[in-house]
């Protein structure tokens, strides 16, 4: 039960029966997944990339940041995007800080949480644009409009409570350790966006924490542990679900049951996904070893081929790096896939990358035939976040001036 008071916060609701099976089966299937990625295989650095670029693509989508994965990609690997402009990029490179930091703190055994670092989190992640406040709590109020309706959804605490409520998340993440790190993960989600303690960010930020919950508990495999790919895919839903639980202003409510089965179901269907393209990884490389032994091309090539498959745009900077040749190799390799028709140049210069050919292509189209529908554990859930709610699209922060 909450506590009546202006510094509680939202408390985990009991599991039910149905929540209970479901988390079993997410950690069954983060088992398998442990499991399967013991042994060292080539491709995995290629697919932890890509999950690292897949949730930073998906949880700046929500707010309104759009780039290709790709370019997500380029900001993993310190490259310059190839189509995104320069503000959009710099929110991607500032949330790719933040995002590196949780995941370096997932070995360190005197990683604790508190306020300090989730506001030193904020500055890493907005530091490039001083408007927004970075690192500090906000002065004033703050509302979340829906621009397509221009009305206020949502209210956040009076300033003058924001310390003493992000105290109490920290201590909710210190104490509540008898509870699954995929439900202290959701809670520490949804109190970080409610509180909304800062000018800007608040979602990546509250998205950000979760994933930080996630990496430092024995769940396994960080990179492959974050739903915010899911969310960003599922915005409609994901906001859906915040205003069924927030009731337009803050006032922290005994149940916020639906909020927890919502990222219980992200979490389950994000952990099929990832289990069909581990599944597509090792299909895949077999297939591109074929295909470069049939044209004699060196071995190393299958890594710019990976890529393709994958629908990157391939360059000599990133393929350089990532199988450590010379420039003059690196040129020489992918003039090659390319006059083998296996990949397609683009562009010319510096500004040269390629893409798929026509076998990787096939490659792709067979992957996508091979594939079974996810299956949803909570088939009531989007009946239910299609009812009325305070809040659903085009949200937008507005929060004074400091």
């Amino acid at each position: 039960m909450n506590m009546p008071s202006h510094h509680a916060i939202y408390t985990a609701p009991a599991l039910r029966r149905e929540d209970d099976a479901v988390l079993g089966e997410i950690h069954q299937m983060r088992k398998d997944l442990r499991h399967v990625l013991r042994t060292p295989m080539r491709w995995q650095g290629g697919l932890r990339r890509s999950a690292l670029a897949r949730a930073i693509q998906g949880s700046n989508s929500i707010e309104g940041y759009q780039v290709a994965e790709d370019d997500a990609a380029a900001a993993v690997d310190g490259e310059e995007p190839l189509s995104a402009d320069e503000k959009t990029f710099m929110e991607i490179q500032g949330y790719r800080q933040a995002l590196g930091y949780v995941l370096a703190m997932r070995d360190d055994d005197y990683a604790a949480f508190d306020a300090t670092e989730i506001r030193a989190m904020h500055y890493m992640m907005l530091s490039h644009d001083h408007t927004k406040s970075p690192g500090r709590y906000r002065k004033g109020p703050i509302f979340v409009r829906d621009e397509r309706r221009d009305q206020v959804v949502y209210e956040g605490p009076d300033a003058g409570h924001i310390p003493a409520l992000m105290d109490a998340l920290v201590q909710s993440l210190r104490t509540g350790l008898s509870l699954d790190p995929v439900v202290r993960s959701a809670m520490a989600h949804l109190n970080l966006v409610m509180i909304h303690p800062f000018r800007d960010g608040n979602g990546r930020m509250a998205r950000a924490l979760a994933t930080s919950v996630l990496t430092r508990s024995d769940i396994g495999e960080p990179e492959f542990s974050s739903i915010e790919e899911w969310l960003g895919a599922n915005t409609e839903d994901y906001y859906s679900v915040l205003a069924h639980t927030g009731h337009g202003r803050w006032e922290p409510r005994d149940d916020a049951h639906l909020w927890l089965a919502f990222n219980l179901r992200a979490h389950h269907m994000q952990a099929q996904t990832v289990a069909r393209r581990v599944e597509e990884a090792g299909a895949t490389w077999g297939e591109l070893g074929r295909l470069v032994a049939g044209h004699g091309l060196p071995e190393r090539t299958m890594d710019a081929m990976f890529d393709a498959v994958l629908g990157y745009r391939v360059r000599r900077a990133t393929y350089l790096k990532r199988v450590d040749v010379t420039e003059q190799t690196a040129t020489r390799d992918l003039a090659a896939l390319a006059s083998e028709g296996i990949l397609t140049a683009q562009g010319n210069g510096r500004g040269r990358f390629y893409v798929a050919g026509e076998p990787i292509r096939q490659i792709q189209e067979r992957r996508r035939k091979r594939r079974v529908p996810l299956r949803d554990p909570y088939p009531w859930m989007r009946a239910r976040l299609g009812e009325p709610a305070e809040a659903h699209r085009n949200l937008v922060t507005t929060a004074p001036t400091p």
